[in-house]
Formats: structure tokens, sequence, C-alpha cells
């Protein structure tokens, strides 16, 4: 509601695909009142929003819920009974099918990126628990083969009849990104009932599927907000190429036209780090201080990695003049407990 109250709403210009009621919806959004006055405002940045994704439910919380919406409504209505998706060992996307899949029914295969052996913590231990089915592979053997597991393991559950359905990295395809298209314009009528619009919407970006949603429905919705995306693997320039074909593949799929050179493409590579799901000491000092500051959870492996670089950029004076700024909170606090380890300096 506005400050009147009277009703607030974006709309967008094309109708939304059939979805599966999975996630909680709208999330709050929330002021982080004491994160601006130690970050922000000393430098004359904005004041710091949060989307509290996180919350979009309890064991499947974040970003993946949003998207599975729109791809297990696909799937069920081709009548399949059984996805197989991909992802890291702490993979948020994968726990979060997997507990999908245990809601609606499903059988799930898992192709996990890691190492030989399995330690039950975090996600791992939440898909083990879900029933879901999981094959791990070496990280090199994995990057090389994906394509051709993917295509085994789905002829594997034809022969013994089942209907599989694929699911890519993170659910970050044309299909998956209407979750983010949609939450574009829940969090902007979230935002003019408090009687702003944003200057800048800030996300971790792994798999490109979330910020490509976000990119497109601002777009859609016209409006001046810039949408930057802070990477937490790979580099700026493999993101933009991600967003904009996630996009293509979005107007085949939706019948629609735009011209993806035309988007402004934001990516922060700068605070990736060692690598994937790789990260030093002050990302972990970020995510302990945050949680100080505000009870906010976030982990090392995204949300950490992106509120660290923004917290960077903000008292470097690089988001100066803006009034409002949302950062967008896309789950994953399962995976703190698998990296407790580094936290030891809690102690000190």
């Amino acid at each position: 509601m506005n400050w009147d109250g009277t009703a607030v709403r974006k709309s967008l210009p094309i109708e939304l695909p059939a979805r599966l009621k999975l996630a909680n919806l709208p999330t709050p959004l929330q002021p982080l009142n004491r994160i601006s006055e130690h970050f922000s405002f000393p430098y004359g940045g904005p004041r710091i929003w949060v989307k509290r994704d996180d919350l979009t439910e309890s064991g499947m919380s974040g970003n993946k819920l949003r998207k599975l919406e729109f791809v297990t409504a696909a799937a069920t209505g081709q009548g399949c009974d059984t996805l197989i998706t991909c992802g890291g060992l702490q993979s948020n996307h994968c726990r979060t099918t997997a507990l999908v899949g245990a809601r609606l029914g499903l059988q799930v295969q898992l192709l996990l990126r890691g190492g030989t052996s399995e330690e039950m913590d975090g996600n791992l231990l939440l898909d083990r628990l879900a029933g879901a089915a999981v094959a791990v592979y070496p990280a090199e053997e994995y990057q090389e083969t994906l394509a051709e597991c993917f295509k085994c393991w789905a002829e594997d559950y034809r022969s013994r009849g089942h209907r599989p359905f694929c699911i890519p990295t993170g659910a970050s395809d044309g299909l998956g990104i209407w979750g983010y298209i949609a939450a574009s314009r829940e969090l902007m009528t979230d935002c003019l009932a408090y009687g702003f619009e944003p200057e800048h919407i800030v996300c971790a970006t792994g798999s490109g599927g979330t910020q490509a949603g976000l990119t497109l429905g601002c777009h859609l919705l016209k409006t001046g907000c810039k949408v930057t995306g802070y990477a937490v693997c790979d580099n700026a320039a493999y993101f933009q190429a991600k967003v904009r074909e996630d996009i293509r593949h979005w107007c085949a799929l939706a019948g629609a036209r735009v011209v993806t050179a035309s988007l402004a493409v934001r990516v922060n590579e700068n605070y990736i780090g060692p690598g994937y799901a790789q990260a030093e000491r002050p990302v972990y000092q970020t995510i302990a201080e945050v949680a100080s500051l505000e009870g906010l959870l976030l982990d090392p492996v995204y949300t950490g990695k992106a509120f660290h670089g923004l917290l960077q950029e903000l008292k470097m004076g690089n988001y100066g003049g803006a009034d409002n700024l949302v950062f967008v909170h896309t789950g994953g606090q399962f995976a703190l407990f698998p990296y407790r380890q580094n936290f030891s300096f809690l102690g000190d």
C-alpha cells in the first residue's frame, strides 16, 4: 500500500506462463539502517534495502524457488515424473530442487561437482534427507562431460519407464528467468509502496539467471533502475554473454522481441576471490559484521561475496548520488555450516 493507503502495483506488458505456487510471496523488503549508517551514508551513498528472498520458504529458501515455480509447472505440464539437474556439492539450486521434488512427488537426480568423498553437511545433507539420488563427479570430469552426463541419466530414467525433465545449472535459462521477471514486478511494487523507486538493484550472480530476470524485468517495466550482478565465479564477459543468452532464449519461448544488444548488463567481477565457493577472510568478516549489525545471515559462496563487494564499492563512493539501493538476498544460509572453520576468528 502507498502512504495514503492506496494500492500500488507495477504491471508487466506480458502475461506470465503457468507456475506452481511453491514460494511464500511476496517476500519482505526491509531497510538496513545500521548498514547504511556505517557503510553508505558517510560516503554519500544511498539507503540500503534488502529484498528477503532468503525467506521464500524455510527449507527451500532462496532465489531458486522462484525459478522452479515456472520450471516445475512446465515439467508437470509435460507429464514428467523425474527432475535431473546439476551443481556444486553444496548447490543451493540442487537442494531446492531436491526438496521441491519431494513436495511434488517427483524423483530427483542430482549431478554434483565435488571430490570423491561426500561430507554429509549443509545442502548435501538436505539433498539426502529429501531422498534425491546423488551422483558426484570430480571437478574436471564434471566440466568436460556434463552434457553427456545429462543425456546418459535421462536415457537411464527413460529405460526404466520414467519421464525425465532436465534443468540446467541454477535453472538459469529462458524458462527459469520468469521467476525474476515476476520478482522484479514484486520488488518495484514493494519500493513504490515505501514511496521510492530504487536507482540500483544488486544481486550475486553465479549462473546468471537471477540477474537476467531482473535485468529483463526492469526493462519491461520501463524503470530507470540499474541492475548489477556481483560475480562469484567466471568473469564479467562471461555473465554479460550469459544474461543475453538467457534473455534471447526467453524471447524464443515467449514469442517476444527484445534487442539484447541494447540492454545494459552490469557485472562487477572484482570480488570473485580465489574462485567459486572460495572466499578469503574479509568475506567471512563481512558475514559476521552483517549478522551482528542487522541479524541478517549471508553465505560465503554467493551473498557474502556480493555483499562484501557492495560494501567496498560504497566505501569508495561508487554509489554516490543515489537515494536507494536494493540488495536481493538470494538465500544460501545452509552453506555456512560446511565453512564453519573459516569463522575461527570469532573466538579471538
